[in-house]
């Protein structure tokens, strides 16, 4: 029988289900605090250049240098420079045309942080680009760690590639706090990424394919909590510890806790079975089906071994990455999906890694940003059931309406324009937790997981781009946020033509995508599709 049909029997969403989600979404708090860490460890304090300090201070700024008005040269003009905001993560520096060098060397402020890679490293002025740099390339780890591990977790299991990415995470996350210069740093940040998108890629799938179709939904929605969560915890643990290696030491050492993982996540089943590893599936399914109080007998569980059958799960593997774009209505709907998560990545790190835009204190500016992910993923909830298709193309125009009309707001009305930014991330936010589900319900299931592993690559490289994006600022000071306003109001428009998938049963193959009569004929095939034998993966999410 489909493995639906199965968690029907057993329970959707029982006690072995729940479990399991508590185990997937405590890794995703110390997610977030990965993600999102830079925004501290890589702030610029005010700075000034030693050799500009003027007579009578020589001792250093102890005795009376004023960081806020600091005289001499500096970046730009040393007297604009000097002013770099507390809140800038990654800074933004317009380079002057001519040397702009500190011969004496830089103080920083010591009032908000008591280090960060930039005062470690003096990433400011001709080096300032670096710090961006070094956040494009954290970014390009997730991406290289989509494809590595999304095939990886193909051939060898979902659960293994957790375990193994939460160790090397935890390793490397302690290994970034030690790194002995900015070059290191960057490499061990690297590997750190590509651990994020293994866990949280292999996270979202295990926990989907466990988890019954009417179910599935409130699952995923409840996973991004625990993301959000750790967005909000992460500003009260930087305000608390104000050295970037200890701040980074705190992040990545509890890690090491989840070594009991080992023996308390279990394999997935539908994998199991999609790889004819019957007898091991069956196995778990009898244990989740006790644990859930629904003990099933072993008439009561139909695993097809016929020739066909056998035949047919060989055929699902024959798929590849071309077969999205080799027919034409799987090609249109294909791009259009990749261009979403790639504008939805884009922004939402575009905004959430520039908070210093909003003027305020930058730990309650974090918090505030956290708490903005709560109601955004919440109202998905109550949008999704109605229609996917209106609820994306909704929230994406929100987004970037918002984004958009705050260049229209003059500086000095900057309430307005924190209210505004607010908005776009919120909508942005809903919008990203919808493309998910959006997804993995397009997507065929012969080759839903390279969809799936294919937009997290496009999504990827959106958040490759974000950190550059800012240096556009050099350009024209309101550029980034047209670039954030106009790419989602594309996506809203894109959106249109991509079919409805609320309330009909997801496509098998490609043919049913290609074919006019499949969603008119939904309901009737969908009492055929459940006595069909389990299929790879019929639903997953990244």
């Amino acid at each position: 029988m489909n493995f639906d049909k199965v968690l029907d029997r057993i329970g959707g969403f029982g006690r072995f289900q729940k479990t399991l989600y508590v185990w997937i979404c405590l890794p995703q708090i110390f997610l977030a605090f990965h993600m999102l860490v830079s925004v501290f460890t890589g702030a610029v304090p005010p700075h000034l250049c030693r050799s500009a300090w003027p007579t009578g201070n020589s001792g250093g700024p102890g005795l009376g240098l004023n960081f806020s008005i600091a005289p001499g040269e500096s970046c730009t003009s040393f007297q604009d420079g000097l002013l770099s905001q507390l809140n800038h993560s990654p800074p933004i520096t317009e380079h002057p045309s001519t040397s702009n060098s500190c011969a004496g060397g830089w103080e920083f402020s010591k009032e908000v942080f008591l280090s960060t890679i930039v005062t470690e490293w003096d990433l400011v002025c001709e080096n300032a680009t670096l710090n961006n740099i070094g956040s494009s390339i954290y970014m390009f780890g997730l991406l290289v760690g989509a494809v590595l591990f999304g095939a990886l977790a193909d051939k060898y299991g979902r659960r293994i590639i957790i375990l193994t990415g939460l160790a090397v995470q935890a390793i490397f996350g302690v290994g970034v706090a030690f790194a002995p210069n900015f070059y290191i740093y960057v490499l061990l940040r690297f590997v750190v990424g590509m651990t994020v998108s293994a866990v949280i890629m292999n996270a979202f799938v295990l926990g989907t394919e466990w988890t019954g179709p009417k179910e599935r939904m409130l699952a995923g929605v409840i996973t991004d909590y625990f993301f959000g969560f750790g967005y909000i915890l992460l500003a009260g643990v930087a305000y608390l510890i104000r050295d970037w290696r200890k701040l980074q030491l705190a992040i990545s050492a509890p890690g090491f806790l989840f070594l009991f993982y080992i023996w308390v996540l279990p394999k997935s089943a539908r994998w199991l079975m999609a790889n004819k590893k019957h007898e091991e599936a069956l196995d778990l399914i009898r244990k989740a089906a006790l644990i859930n109080g629904k003990p099933l007998v072993d008439s009561d569980i139909e695993l097809c071994q016929s020739p066909k059958n056998s035949e047919k799960l060989q055929d699902l593997r024959k798929y590849t990455v071309i077969d999205l774009v080799r027919t034409p209505r799987m090609r249109k709907q294909s791009l259009i999906l990749f261009y979403l998560w790639f504008v939805n990545v884009l922004v939402y790190y575009g905004l959430s890694l520039n908070i210093s835009d909003f003027g305020m204190n930058i730990y309650l500016t974090q918090m505030i940003f956290g708490l903005v992910e709560m109601p955004a993923r919440t109202i998905t909830l109550f949008t999704l059931n109605r229609s996917r298709r209106i609820s994306q193309l909704a929230f994406l125009a929100v987004g970037g309406l918002a984004c958009l009309l705050t260049i229209f707001i003059p500086d000095d009305l900057s309430i307005v324009r924190t209210v505004l930014a607010m908005v776009g991330k919120f909508g942005i936010t809903a919008s990203l937790s919808i493309v998910y589900i959006y997804s993995a319900e397009v997507f065929p299931t012969v080759i839903r997981q390279n969809g799936i592993g294919m937009g997290s690559m496009c999504a990827r490289a959106g958040g490759v781009i974000a950190p550059i994006i800012y240096l556009m600022r050099n350009i024209n000071h309101h550029a980034p946020m047209v670039v954030f306003g106009l790419c989602p109001l594309i996506g809203a428009a894109l959106t249109m033509f991509l079919p409805e998938t609320a309330h009909n049963p997801l496509p098998d193959t490609i043919e049913d995508v290609e074919s006019t009569s499949f969603r008119t004929t939904a309901e009737k095939s969908q009492h055929a599709l459940y006595e069909e034998c389990p299929k790879q993966n019929p639903d997953i999410i990244l």
